[in-house]
């Protein structure tokens, strides 16, 4: 976990210059009423955040589940002709799957436009299914697609995201407006530390090379010198990955590989090796989702990774334990998915810095009650 000196000073850098939203009766917004902020159950912390972010509580709300498997969610408070924003971020964990939080979010949304709600936006720090924005194969599914229809239907009026796998393809399914955050402010705050060394932004496979490329250039201006660029080259094909060509001047530089997510952490950590063989002196990861799936803990325990640095768009669960395998000295740092125990666990908490999402957030949603403009929060 990062340091609270470091937290409290990207809290500082990202908190917007508007006055405290309130919830009183007469507030109104460009969404043509009343604001009202409810995070539900499962992201119930993060919505703290952004509420204190807003200067107001959270809206009170019920959540019921049921003998059969089925629930059910309504607002406690009244949403008449109010501006309503629920927060919910849609990651698989261990009481409910992605798709158990995706019916809730759904069917609250659905519970306040029959309640009278103006507008309801979700506000998705983590969107499932994301990635599955295309066919790779004759007869896949676009689920990207499929899942914005879904949010239609029931009434939503916008979505807020961050950091999405291919934000073209997410403008795209959707008809309601969808915004796209990215967390590029958050990580060039936290790259600044390194502006005395030699910089190189890589991207860990062509796919993400765009995405570098941004945060490259943005990185440049924030510590006023040049900054070098490389990608690694990957194939996947029935879940094998492939490809080992690296190019970039990334020789005696700390490698800053930049991605959208990680999940079982295998393409960082061959972005990571190849860097390093190609002369990279430290490699440090700027991810925004960290999944961290089974098989994480002992990519990441990898002395080829020096740091880890992701947002809280997905808290760290319980995860499962690294191998048996004992870590060498030369380490250095890991997080793994189990109880945490000995060296190993210690190793893993070291390793892992994690940068809050909620000023970022409740920033956005700040501008889009007032009708602002969010232009230098979704490109760089």
């Amino acid at each position: 976990m990062m340091a609270a000196s470091r937290v409290r000073s990207i809290h500082r850098a990202h908190r917007p210059p508007y006055p405290p939203l309130q919830a009183g009766e007469g507030r109104e917004g460009a969404g043509g009423g009343r604001f009202r902020l409810f995070a539900l159950h499962a992201t119930t912390e993060l919505g703290k955040g952004i509420a204190a972010a807003l200067g107001q509580p959270l809206a009170a709300h019920e959540e019921r589940d049921f003998e059969d498997g089925e629930h059910k969610g309504r607002p406690l408070e009244n949403v008449r002709d109010a501006d309503v924003y629920v927060v919910q971020s849609l990651h698989g964990g261990p009481t409910q799957s992605a798709n158990d939080k995706l019916c809730r979010l759904l069917f609250f949304i659905g519970a306040l436009k029959d309640a009278g709600a103006t507008r309801a936006t979700a506000v998705v720090p983590y969107l499932c299914y994301a990635r599955k924005d295309r066919r790779t194969k004759p007869g896949d599914p676009v689920t990207t697609r499929y899942v914005a229809s879904l949010f239609e239907a029931v009434g939503t009026d916008a979505v807020l995201t961050l950091e999405v796998h291919n934000p073209a393809a997410f403008e795209n399914a959707f008809r309601c407006p969808a915004v796209a955050l990215t967390a590029a402010p958050l990580f060039v705050d936290y790259a600044k530390a390194l502006c005395r060394e030699s910089l190189c932004v890589v991207s860990p496979d062509p796919g993400g090379v765009k995405r570098a490329e941004l945060f490259r250039e943005a990185l440049e201006v924030a510590v006023g010198k040049s900054v070098g660029k490389g990608f690694a080259d990957k194939h996947r094909s029935a879940g094998i990955v492939t490809g080992d060509l690296f190019v970039g001047d990334v020789d005696g530089a700390t490698a800053l590989i930049v991605d959208d997510l990680i999940s079982t952490g295998g393409t960082l950590l061959r972005a990571a090796r190849a860097a390093r063989n190609a002369g990279a002196r430290r490699v440090i990861a700027l991810v925004t989702h960290g999944l961290f799936m089974p098989g994480a803990a002992e990519v990441i325990a990898d002395p080829a990774i020096e740091r880890i640095v992701v947002t809280d768009t997905v808290p760290p669960p319980p995860y499962p334990p690294p191998s048996p395998t004992p870590l060498s000295p030369a380490c250095g740092g890991g997080l793994g998915r189990g109880a945490g125990e000995g060296r190993e666990g210690e190793v893993q908490r070291n390793k892992i810095d994690i940068i809050p999402v909620a000023p970022l957030l409740a920033d956005a949603i700040r501008r889009l009650h007032h009708g602002q403009a969010l232009t230098d929060l979704m490109v760089f």
